[in-house]
């Protein structure tokens, strides 16, 4: 545990978001009753919740830029410092994930899902940051370009955009990682196994944490508030409009993470840190944002919680009448859903559920401990 020191205000508050959305995404009443926004993009498309996860990797990428640019090469200090914390990402991800199967008696090594959000992260950290050392920072955005055009030619030349077990990277993490390590996708005529964070579609999120890391620079580089807010906005702004004309060649997908979606949520999440900069940096109106800090101050690790929790909630054990009931049983089948019904239950389902994790949050950020993940 250890205190952060200079901390942007805004930098906390707009992961605390993320974080926040991400639960709120995550843990419906019923996956049956939820409404639109709040559900993924089947396949090509967009919606708020697909927002989310891509948020939090650009903002990685800021902070990125704030904790290593102390270091002007690589060495092996830095070296360790990187691996230590990918693998410590990526082997909380695999623990949460037997952590879930174990709870409800679905673990086996045979099935055990190796790819996953941390296990992500964790990956897409360690290329951003080696790459964010490496390579001066003039070339940054050209970095970033020639890691999506890479991508982009790739999924152009070799099935990569079709919804079936002939795409690219099913093809990839089935031949790679088995079959059985993949979650399976819904499709036309059947299911077939696939990994939307598998192992070929975490090159673009490289770019996606080098946009974040190039912000960063932006935000230490320029010395006056109002410049440093406009240079952001307007790099947003072209992140964004490029996105929205390349989705006619490259089709807008989460689940691809291309390079069309890659450029519309990193512009979309740096014109949402420029307003936030502008709004609590600059013009001191904070009072609001207290909720999202105890989020944003501990992440990962709020995230952790919130996934454990989750799986606890969703376990029947507490006895009622002749059988046994889950405390969301209790809190939506029992209580919300009868009074607000489906949808609303589930949403109100979802608030709650955050309000549990932000106290628990809340204490961590009262008592000004700060746990690093």
């Amino acid at each position: 545990m250890s205190a952060p020191n200079n901390r942007l205000l805004a930098l906390d508050v707009i992961r605390g978001i993320t974080i926040a959305g991400m639960i709120l995404v995550n843990n419906p009443g019923s996956w049956q009753s939820v409404y639109a926004p709040l559900q993924h993009a089947r396949w090509h498309g967009l919606t708020p919740t697909d927002l989310v996860y891509p948020f939090f990797m650009f903002i990685m990428g800021v902070a990125i830029h704030f904790s290593l640019r102390k270091f002007d090469k690589l060495n092996t200090t830095v070296s360790l410092k990187i691996i230590r914390r990918t693998v410590a990402l990526f082997a909380v991800g695999i623990a949460l994930d037997c952590f879930s199967k174990l709870c409800y008696g679905t673990f086996s090594w045979e099935h055990l899902r190796i790819f996953g959000v941390m296990q992500r992260l964790a990956l897409a950290y360690a290329g951003g940051a080696f790459l964010a050392i490496l390579i001066p920072k003039k070339y940054y955005l050209a970095t970033a370009g020639g890691i999506l055009l890479l991508y982009l030619v790739l999924l152009q030349c070799f099935n990569g955009y079709v919804h079936s077990a002939d795409n690219l990277i099913a093809v990839i993490d089935v031949k790679l990682l088995g079959a059985g390590h993949l979650i399976k996708e819904a499709a036309e005529g059947g299911s077939f196994a696939f990994e939307p964070e598998g192992l070929l579609s975490t090159i673009p999120c490289w770019a996606h944490v080098l946009f974040g890391t190039f912000v960063g620079s932006l935000i230490t580089g320029i010395a006056e508030n109002k410049e440093r807010i406009r240079q952001i906005a307007l790099f947003g702004t072209v992140l964004l409009f490029a996105g929205f004309l390349l989705q006619y060649l490259d089709p807008i997908n989460k689940k691809l993470w291309t390079a069309s979606y890659t450029l519309i949520t990193s512009g979309t999440a740096s014109l949402l840190l420029a307003l936030l900069i502008d709004i609590i940096d600059v013009r001191q109106k904070k009072r609001w944002c207290r909720f999202f800090e105890a989020f944003g101050v501990n992440p990962l690790f709020m995230y952790v919680v919130a996934w454990i929790i989750s799986v606890l909630f969703g376990l029947s054990f507490i006895p009622w009448g002749e059988a046994t009931i889950s405390v969301r049983g209790i809190i939506y089948n029992r209580t919300l859903q009868p009074l607000l019904g489906d949808y609303a239950g589930s949403l109100v389902y979802a608030l709650f559920f955050i309000g549990v994790i932000w106290a628990l949050g809340y204490i961590l950020y009262r008592k000004r401990i700060y746990i690093k993940l």
